[in-house]
C-alpha cells in the first residue's frame, strides 16, 4: 500500500487502522489506549478540516464583497472627480487639493520671424 499523503487520505488511513484495531479488540486490547488516542486525534483533525473548508468559503466571499465595494468606490471616486472640476473649472489650482491635475496648456513655441530672401527683394 502506498503511503498516503494528502490530509483527507491520512485521516482515511486512520479511521480504518482503527476500525480495524476495533475489530479485532479481543487479540489487540492492549493497544486500546492508543487506538482511542488516534481516535481523538482523527475526530479533532476532521473538524479543523471543516474548519478550514469554511473558511476558505468565507475568505473567497469576502473577496467578492471586497471586489464590489472597490468597483463601486471606483466609479463613485470618478464622478466626484468629475463633479470637482466641474465645479472649480479644469484650469483652476484648486483642484491639486483634490489630487487632480489641473489642466496647464503648453507653452506655446515662439515661431522664428520668417527670413527674408535676398531673391524676393530685388
Amino acid at each position: 500500500m502506498a503511503k498516503e499523503r494528502t490530509y483527507k487520505g491520512k485521516q482515511g488511513s486512520w479511521g480504518q487502522l482503527c476500525t480495524a484495531i476495533l475489530a479485532n479488540r479481543g487479540e489487540l486490547g492492549h493497544l486500546e489506549v492508543l487506538r482511542s488516542r488516534l481516535a481523538a486525534l482523527l475526530s479533532e483533525a476532521q473538524e479543523v478540516t471543516r474548519e478550514q473548508a469554511a473558511l476558505l468559503a468565507r475568505r473567497q466571499e469576502v473577496t467578492r464583497e471586497i471586489q464590489a465595494a472597490m468597483s463601486d468606490g471606483e466609479r463613485l471616486a470618478t464622478v466626484l472627480r468629475l463633479s470637482v472640476k466641474a465645479h472649480y473649472g479644469i484650469r483652476s489650482e484648486k483642484l491639486t487639493e483634490f489630487g487632480l491635475q489641473p489642466f496647464r496648456s503648453r507653452k506655446s513655441k515662439e515661431e522664428p520671424l520668417p527670413q527674408e530672401d535676398s531673391a524676393n527683394q530685388t
